[in-house]
């Protein structure tokens, strides 16, 4: 039967054939074809049913046995910040403090008179336990100024030059939680513990041009296209050039995916500035809008700044990213009065219960559901059925269970201590309780590429390696629930849940198709199974 969206009295613009089509719509979950026209699909069905919207101008595409799926969806990611600050040395795959050194030591030695060696994606576990201290890393530099970010974008490490730049020669006093971490005689350690304290840097760090910026943005967005991905949601606009850099990509063509971008709104804000951020909510393009706004309600476990109900093993964690956790929860109600979405970072047990307390003061349930809670790190049972009950979504990341061990010998494990360790990214738990679940990568904490985090889901360990046990391996996800993380489940927590993350006639034309089934394959044969086709607003952006 097909399911077509008005009778054909136009032709469709494209028509994809020959394909295993995953709809995730309740009334017609499988097809083989599906008609586009100005950006949405108009029908779905086998060929019979797509015949009639054929013309002479129809680009037909044999998808070749191809799974197509609504276009995928990535929950959390920040290609701006990333591009930004994912710049110079990848550190990613450095796992001790000798592979460290002699990384760095190469690029001082090819540094030229004047430049930085700049890098980033670093481990903690890197350092051996050691406390993140320049002393560490200096001989190797030769003197050449540095800085390196952690991997969980949440702190920095200075070089002893990098320090002495930047003027920063003692503590510092902020009005979020952050910190310049010093020793006994208040010399800085040049360990700089969140976004405040990193951006001391910001003035003496080398900068490229606006136009490099929107090259390299652009680039990476065909790069995600390429993967799969259709959109994102975007967390953050604390740059406030971004909006003008999307208007000048439009201004000349198309962005490769859906941007959705939630605005940062940090300790302080007051009145006028939350007004702001309500009047933001009218920015849009063709293919991005502002649509929400993201807030901190800690930081991270490795960096002692996670918001726990108990303190953590080195006797940090207890103090909220907000110093007025109070001050918080007024400015989300100021918000949800306006009907504006809201995304809250929120790793620890302490700093969950506070969202939800938060969004449980709100009478209205129609302002309950504008809100959800990224990375959700450790929680206990007794939180897990507040997500449905409240209508907040959980937005996760399964990749990043890779900076972890089963054993618990990693620094985000020893942190906390076995119980709370033990718990870790309860994806299934959440999803068994009735919750929404957003999957994201979290670019550039962890890879952009959907394959990877849809193949994590289910094996709760990166693809491609069997020798690792998988972390908390009771929350792996069904492959079904992985793929519903990035597209209806993504949709329904931003509210388009009539217009995305399903096909179907009226819906966008944001369409994936892999060349295995992403529900059925073995999840390491996902990993790194090729992406076919990528569709987005009806224009092919990516083809094999």
């Amino acid at each position: 039967m097909s399911h077509p969206a008005t009778s054909p009295t136009t032709v469709a613009d494209t028509i994809l054939t020959g394909a295993r089509v995953r709809t995730l719509h309740p009334d017609r979950p499988s097809a083989q074809a599906v008609a586009v026209r100005d950006g949405h699909i108009v029908a779905v069905g086998d060929d019979a049913d797509v015949r009639d919207w054929r013309g002479t101008d129809t680009q037909v595409i044999d998808l070749a046995g191809a799974t197509l799926t609504p276009g995928l969806v990535d929950g959390h990611s920040h290609p701006y910040l990333g591009v930004l600050t994912a710049t110079g040395l990848d550190l990613s795959a450095c796992r001790d403090l000798d592979t460290l050194r002699a990384a760095l030591a190469s690029a001082a030695r090819a540094a030229g008179p004047g430049d930085w060696v700049l890098a980033h994606g670093l481990d903690h576990n890197a350092f051996g336990g050691r406390p993140v201290h320049h002393d560490l890393i200096d001989p190797a530099l030769g003197g050449v100024p540095a800085f390196i970010r952690l991997y969980d974008g949440h702190s920095g490490l200075a070089s002893g030059p990098a320090l002495a730049a930047a003027g920063i020669d003692g503590p510092r006093r902020f009005e979020q939680r952050a910190q310049v971490v010093c020793d006994p005689d208040g010399r800085p350690t040049g360990h700089l513990v969140e976004f405040a304290a990193m951006s001391l840097m910001d003035p003496v760090l080398p900068r490229e041009s606006a136009a490099v910026r929107r090259e390299r943005l652009l680039a990476l967005l065909r790069d995600m296209a390429a993967t799969g991905l259709t959109g994102a949601h975007v967390m953050d606009l604390q740059e406030p050039d971004v909006l003008g850099l999307l208007a000048d990509i439009e201004e000349n063509g198309e962005l490769p995916l859906r941007l959705r971008i939630a605005p940062w709104c940090m300790p302080g804000t007051g009145k006028e500035g939350l007004d702001h951020l309500v009047e933001l909510q009218r920015s849009h393009g063709r293919r991005w809008r502002v649509g929400g706004v993201k807030f901190f309600m800690d930081g991270t476990v490795e960096g002692g700044t996670a918001w726990l109900e108990h303190p953590d093993c080195h006797d940090q964690g207890t103090e909220a990213f907000w110093p007025d956790p109070a001050a918080y929860t007024r400015a989300v109600h100021h918000l949800a009065h306006a009907g504006v979405r809201t995304v809250t970072h929120a790793i620890g047990d302490a700093a969950v219960r506070h969202v939800l307390d938060t969004v449980e003061l709100l009478d209205d349930p129609r302002q309950r559901a504008l809100h959800r809670i990224e990375h959700i790190e450790t929680v206990p049972d007794s939180q897990l059925p507040r997500f449905a009950r409240l209508g907040v979504a959980a937005s996760m990341q399964p990749t990043h269970v890779a900076y972890t061990r089963a054993d618990h010998r990693d620094e985000w494990s020893l942190r906390l201590g076995e119980e709370r360790a033990g718990r870790a990214w309860r994806c299934r738990d959440l999803r068994d309780a009735g919750a929404t679940l957003v999957l994201g990568s979290d670019w550039p904490i962890a890879h952009y590429d959907p394959r990877e985090v849809l193949a994590t889901a289910r094996l709760r360990r990166l693809p491609g390696q069997s020798d690792v046990e998988p972390v908390t391996a009771e929350q792996a996800l069904t492959g079904l629930m992985a793929l519903e993380g990035y597209t209806s489940h993504s949709a329904r927590a931003v509210g388009e849940e009539d217009v995305a993350g399903r096909i179907a006639p009226g819906f966008r034309a944001d369409l994936t198709a892999f060349a295995v089934d992403p529900v059925t394959a073995p999840a390491d044969e996902l990993g790194e199974a090729p992406v076919a086709l990528t569709m987005t607003g009806g224009t092919v952006v990516h083809r094999a």
